[in-house]
């Protein structure tokens, strides 16, 4: 299977789908990210709390920790993604390019500004995928619920997760590492759902039973 995770920034497909897609390759899946931004930004003081350039470095470093086979990065600035033809042309061409089967995409109610542009973009882009589900990567609420309806056992692959989401060095000294607490949490919650250890829960769009 041919499976495409779909982010706004170097990041977000470790943090919402990481343990899958860790999963798939591991089951043999060849597995592909688009990355929409370049996901340098700035605090409101105009300060650069993180480069450009040290953020694809540490994302190429996670891909490789989860198996990813090729990585696409687009150059859409942080905080400034808008739903546009430019960016939905790009993941359609990947989306066909590679005969994509699967897609891991934005919650398109996340508030988020970049995550709700490119969930959008992402539902519009890939209308003709057969597998379509969006995984959150905020820990902020929506106005809106999402609608957790689909499990991935990850209990084999947390710790792949975990790694990918730690090889985000300037991401974990900003926030003090309490994104491992909080999605471990988010893992441990799901998984006790189903039965499992840990598991990563999903909002199903389509998804079509061979």
């Amino acid at each position: 299977m041919k499976v495409l995770a779909i982010g706004a920034h170097f990041d977000d497909v470790e943090l919402g789908c990481g343990g899958a897609l860790a999963r798939h390759a591991a089951l043999g899946d060849e597995v592909f990210v688009f990355v929409a931004t370049v996901s340098g930004f700035a605090n409101q003081y105009d300060q650069s709390v993180r480069s450009s350039e040290v953020a694809k470095g540490e994302a190429e470093e996670a891909m490789q920790i989860l198996g990813v086979k090729k990585m696409y990065c687009s150059d859409f600035k942080t905080l400034e993604v808008e739903f546009v033809d430019k960016l939905n042309i790009q993941i359609l061409q990947i989306v066909q390019d590679l005969g994509i089967e699967l897609v891991y995409a934005h919650w398109t109610s996340d508030i988020h500004h970049d995550h709700q542009a490119v969930g959008k973009a992402s539902l519009h882009s890939c209308r003709h995928v057969p597998r379509y589900l969006m995984y959150r990567s905020n820990w902020y609420h929506s106005t809106q619920d999402f609608r957790g309806n689909f499990y991935v056992d990850i209990s084999q692959y947390w710790e792949a997760k975990e790694q990918a989401i730690r090889a985000h060095v300037s991401e974990m000294e900003r926030t003090g590492a309490k994104w491992i607490h909080f999605f471990r949490n988010e893992a441990e919650n799901a998984g006790q759902r189903i039965g499992v250890k840990y598991a990563e829960v999903y909002e199903v769009v389509k998804w079509l039973q061979g």
